[in-house]
């Protein structure tokens, strides 16, 4: 049987593919471009998409994503696994699209996140649990304009080594910052606050790999007055440390 869960790490080569069984992908960093049934969405922290079977797909990263990918085994595994829980876990896999996670269903994400989700063991009661938590999840609505990223990320990154409150991006999205915060939450699933050290730290790793900055001069260059800090920061998102995607960069390069 195929691994019910792994952990993944998507970049700028798109993939563009279908399979013959469900799968749910669970943002954990970054945000990552999904297209599924003809609807574009992206995936990041406290969001989720859809795929059911069959169900031709695509998906790439300008700035690297990290994701929790659980592959559903089959109908005959969801009936045995999932006992009274299944054909609400039928009714939520037969359906594309992007869903939002509460507070329990992300710290659940998390916990696996963070756990040995190679044993078979925690994997199938990981999935288990997972998919018996998302019974009453509803599709994400989110109508009228979306937020103006390119101008946030623009100004993200041109003050990204001082610090940005989320009063300052409200003023350049025309917004109180109380209606910035739910913007946000419904169109991305998450903070203003945790976008803009998501990008910091994406910036970040693009100077680690392209530069030969040192890694305290790059922390100060993303906000970070602590290099120890910015280390921290940067092994939580990535799950590896600054020094160690530098050498993978230059590997590659080799």
């Amino acid at each position: 049987m195929r691994t019910i869960l792994t952990l993944r790490q998507y970049t700028e080569d798109l993939i563009v593919h279908s399979h013959e069984h469900a799968q749910l992908v669970f943002g954990l960093s970054g945000a990552l471009d999904f297209e599924v049934d003809g609807r574009g969405s992206q995936v990041v922290r406290q969001s989720f998409v859809v795929v059911p079977s069959g169900f031709h797909h695509a998906c790439g990263s300008a700035n690297g994503s990290r994701c929790l990918v659980l592959d559903v085994p089959g109908e005959q595994w969801l009936e045995q696994s999932l006992g009274e829980h299944a054909q609400a876990s039928r009714r939520l896999l037969d359906n594309a699209g992007r869903l939002s996670l509460d507070a329990g269903q992300s710290q659940l994400v998390n916990w696996l996140a963070n756990s040995p989700v190679a044993d078979p063991v925690i994997a199938q009661q990981g999935a288990v649990l997972l998919l018996a938590s998302l019974n009453n999840a509803t599709p994400d609505s989110v109508g009228g304009r979306r937020l103006p990223y390119a101008a946030l990320n623009a100004h993200i990154d041109q003050y990204a080594a001082y610090p940005l409150q989320v009063a300052d991006l409200a003023r350049v999205a025309g917004l109180s910052s109380a209606r910035l915060h739910a913007r946000f939450v419904a169109e991305c699933g998450q903070t203003p606050m945790d976008y803009i050290r998501s990008r910091r730290l994406h910036k970040a790793v693009a100077l680690l790999r392209d530069s030969a900055l040192p890694i305290g001069e790059i922390a100060a260059r993303v906000g970070y007055n602590s290099q120890s800090a910015f280390c921290a920061a940067v092994l939580r998102e990535f799950g590896a440390s600054p020094g160690a995607l530098r050498r993978e960069a230059g590997d590659k390069r080799r």
